[in-house]
């Protein structure tokens, strides 16, 4: 049977409507129901937000040249599922790089979406990637820590990890003050996925610069000069420490071994410590200069005081021997300091008596940080006059039984220095260009003693003294050796020590205070042999330089 015209018209008319209709619902759900995430979706793959990273401050010496800064650069990452030939791209990513293909190859085929091939790149290598033009392999801003001085100082300024996050010294203390502030930026693209248009949203703020009383000239002097000490007697580590005899102001902090600050995975944890604030020794007979000026200041003894000394004495359990075989001679209190005689020193200790001399080691800061402003400083080991025992006197005049770190003996030397004040030391001159406030020290000694004491330590370097070898033409140097027997559970070794020398200079009015400690020595073990020549070195450099005239 035939349909009629009429009846397919509406049926024509029945199957527009439905289609109209659906069109309309489907229009209806994409723009109401769906609209926003679509839009959301849409605007996802046109536009990006991209993070502009703040610079980290940089770390200035005392005359402003840069020790570590910061510079732009980037990070080059890996969308594995993207990468087509893993082969052939991370040979060319490696060559770009000049880094090595296997590392590349193993970072571009990572499961997942994203992996960083390599992080820090610096504009030049990051422009080579970029002009390879690889699927798969993009980059993102980034900062790079630059050393221009190379590792100077690097155990004091510290490291800075991946995430710009300061790790270890300075870094890691002053971290807030140091690290930038990220910014954002709108990128808009086209349908090919180019950039075509950039909004700031948030501007990037860089770091505050902090500036040391480091002096980067001598802060390299005294790291060539233990350079040289570990070349001839490739010890464990050492330290060297200058100070400014007036401010106290921190001239050099040097360490051996040097730390590679650019190669954190390959660096041990024990060479990016700061030997001069951290490691804690017993000082020897470094020691014995605190003992001398501790017994004038009280009125044990005067300068003309003269003892007849034994080759030996015995106090309690323990004989106390000299360093070299003698017989029974007469010294005065400046020839027992020149000639580091224990049985002297710990006569002039036990004149004195444990009690009165357990005040004058805490008066001359030991047993306590100094307030260095770096982190991690350990106040080293001082027994209170209550853990005393009947031998502790046989011990502590001569620098045995207490344990101190290099800048704690540079502290007191400083007070020998400085008229008797004893100061903190200072290594940060200012931060922001505000400076940070001087100690202006505490008195604990009378001037006319720390001239004595100065004028004693002179003899150390003279002929008959422990270190006569050492001298600076011009110049009159005062200090003292060191060499201290390393403790060990069976008692005080007799093959490991460590030797030191700490001096100023000039002696009569001084203007640096310099200290050497090395850590068990080999090819000459005692501190005329191992750390005297190296103060020597330092002090020839640092006092011309700092425009010290000649006496």
């Amino acid at each position: 049977m035939a349909i009629r015209p009429e009846r397919r018209v509406g049926l024509l008319f029945a199957c527009c409507l439905l289609l109209l209709l659906g069109i309309l619902g489907r229009a209806f759900y994409l723009q109401v129901v769906k609209g926003s995430s679509l839009a959301s979706q849409a605007t996802s793959q046109q536009v990006d937000t991209i993070a502009v990273p703040g610079l980290r401050g940089p770390i200035l010496d005392r005359n402003g040249q840069e020790i570590v800064g910061s510079e732009p650069g980037f990070s080059v990452f890996a969308t594995p599922y993207q990468i087509k030939n893993p082969d052939s791209e991370a040979a060319a990513v490696a060559e770009a790089l000049e880094a090595d293909p296997g590392e590349v190859r193993e970072a571009i085929t990572q499961p997942g979406g994203f992996s960083y091939v390599e992080r820090k790149v610096d504009l030049a290598h990051a422009q080579k990637v970029e002009k390879l033009g690889l699927e798969g392999i993009g980059r993102h801003p980034d900062t790079l820590r630059v050393r221009p001085q190379g590792d100077l100082a690097s155990q004091v300024v510290g490291a800075v990890g991946e995430d710009g996050k300061g790790l270890t010294g300075l870094e890691a203390s002053r971290d807030r003050t140091l690290r930038g502030t990220d910014g954002e930026q709108r990128m808009v693209k086209d349908a090919l996925g180019d950039p075509i248009s950039f909004e700031t949203l948030r501007n990037a703020e860089d770091g505050k610069p902090i500036q040391l009383t480091l002096d980067a000239a001598i802060q390299a002097e005294a790291e060539r000069a233990l350079a040289g000490v570990a070349r001839t007697h490739t010890p464990v580590n050492a330290s060297a420490v200058v100070m400014d005899a007036h401010t106290s102001d921190i001239l050099a902090m040097a360490n051996w071994p040097p730390a590679d600050l650019g190669h954190l995975d390959q660096t041990s944890d024990e060479s990016l410590l700061n030997i001069g604030t951290s490691y804690t020794y017993e000082p020897g007979s470094t020691f014995k200069a605190i003992t001398i000026a501790s017994a004038l200041e009280s009125g044990t003894v005067t300068p003309e005081s003269s003892f007849t000394l034994a080759p030996s004495i015995q106090i309690y359990d323990r004989t106390i021997e000299e360093g070299h075989e003698r017989g029974t001679i007469t010294l005065n209190v400046g020839e027992i300091l020149a000639q580091s005689s224990n049985v002297g020193a710990v006569t002039i200790g036990l004149q004195m008596g444990g009690r009165k001399f357990s005040r004058w080691i805490d008066r001359f800061g030991f047993g306590r940080k100094t307030g260095i402003d770096f982190p991690g400083e350990e106040q080293g080991i001082v027994h209170p006059y209550s853990d005393y025992s009947g031998s502790t006197m046989g011990n502590l005049p001569i620098g045995q039984g207490l344990a101190v770190t290099p800048i704690q003996m540079v502290a007191a030397y400083g007070a020998l220095a400085d008229g008797g004040i004893l100061k903190s030391p200072r290594l940060v001159k200012s931060v922001n260009g505000r400076p940070t406030p001087s100690d202006p020290g505490t008195r604990v000694i009378s001037p006319g003693v720390a001239d004595e004491v100065r004028g004693m330590l002179e003899g150390v370097l003279a002929p008959g003294g422990t270190a006569p070898e050492v001298s600076v033409p011009g110049y009159t140097l005062a200090g003292k050796t060191g060499t201290a027997q390393i403790a060990t559970a069976q008692g005080y070794s007799d093959t490991r020590y460590v030797a030191s020398f700490i001096g100023v200079a000039p002696a009569d009015d001084p203007e640096i205070v310099v200290s050497v400690m090395v850590n068990e020595p080999q090819n000459g073990h005692t501190g005329a042999e191992a750390a005297a020549p190296a103060f020597g070195e330092i002090a020839s450099f640092a006092l011309p330089y700092l425009g010290v005239p000649t006496g």
